[in-house]
């Protein structure tokens, strides 16, 4: 049932955009905090300590973007783990998001236990140890024990990659591809706009990214499909950017690119491959739809009312 709810929704939310030009979302970021432990060299968002959303606010949002058409939800920070409103934490929002979305997940640093009941659950890991450490701080020896004590079925490991962990990045895939389900990446992007220490030079990024494809042609788990591999090369692709929605802690929902109102957005610069991975799927690019199916739709069936709900809202609405 879940499937058919999936490939139903999709369909029409596909021919409402083509056909009758209709743009809304169909995922969206949920930043609960800017509060993080961690005060990572390429993160922007742990220096904005000054909000957060309450509870009702989540919640509020949360349907918002459903009635917006959403239905992939990331819950993100900050960390989220660190999130609290009274006796409310991040396992009661996850709560409430499945009982809205067809697939909730949620991004980490790794350093807290992971043990929330989202349908996926992205773990940074920029580098082995000292690489790692160096960007991110002293986290990599918890974030690893924590990645395999673990009991939840689909964790991700998720990598940014920069000027100084790109070198790496073949050992980092190999170190931990068996202790994650899959693996996607990103290139670092600045938020003035332009470059900074941390921006990998064009060249490199092809050589890195050319890697990255023979290690998915041997089998590692890398997630992201090889043809967003190969437009990231030159960002050859033509964005989509208005099937993405964020909210920020504040509770402002903004629609387009994920930079908008956080930065100065340069297309020419961008990396991240999630936009890549969506905008090519809308494109009919066979491999990046069959990752957003097999990234958000192969999960374990909700256990409460939640499905249920959202099977009857899309009926009322047919």
């Amino acid at each position: 049932m879940i499937a058919f709810e999936w490939y139903r929704y999709m369909l029409g939310y596909y021919l409402r955009s083509r056909v009758l030009g209709i743009k809304k979302p169909i995922l969206a970021g949920l930043k609960l905090t800017h509060n993080c432990n961690l005060k990572c060299e390429h993160c922007p968002f742990w220096q904005n300590r000054d909000k957060s959303l309450s509870f009702l606010g989540a919640k509020q949002c949360m349907n918002e973007l459903y009635e917006q058409g959403v239905r992939i939800l990331i819950i993100e920070g900050g960390e989220p783990f660190l999130w609290k409103d009274g006796e409310y934490s991040l396992k009661d929002i996850v709560t409430e998001a499945k009982k809205l979305f067809f697939s909730v997940g949620v991004t980490t640093n790794g350093t807290f236990p992971i043990d929330v009941e989202a349908d996926i659950i992205w773990v940074s890991i920029d580098g082995l140890e000292e690489t790692h450490n160096q960007i991110r701080g002293e986290s990599f020896d918890q974030i690893i024990a924590n990645v395999s004590t673990s009991t939840h079925l689909k964790i991700y490991a998720h990598i940014t990659i920069n000027s100084l962990n790109y070198e790496e990045i073949p050992s980092i895939v190999e170190f931990i591809a068996n202790k994650v389900k899959g693996i996607t990446i990103q290139f670092h992007y600045p938020y003035n706009g332009g470059t900074d220490k941390l921006f990998l030079e064009w060249d490199k990024r092809e050589k890195v990214l050319d890697n990255l494809i023979q290690l998915k042609r041997k089998g590692l788990p890398i997630a992201n499909s090889e043809a967003c591999l190969k437009a990231l090369k030159k960002n050859s692709w033509t964005c989509h950017p208005f099937m993405i929605a964020s909210v920020e802690p504040d509770g402002k929902i903004t629609q387009g690119c994920y930079v908008k109102n956080r930065g100065i957005v340069s297309c020419v610069n961008c990396g991240f491959s999630a936009h890549t991975e969506i905008s090519l799927a809308y494109a009919t690019v066979i491999g990046a739809m069959k990752v957003g199916t097999q990234t958000f739709l192969s999960h374990k069936p909700k256990s409460n009312g939640g499905l249920q709900t959202s099977i009857l809202k899309e009926k009322a609405k047919v």
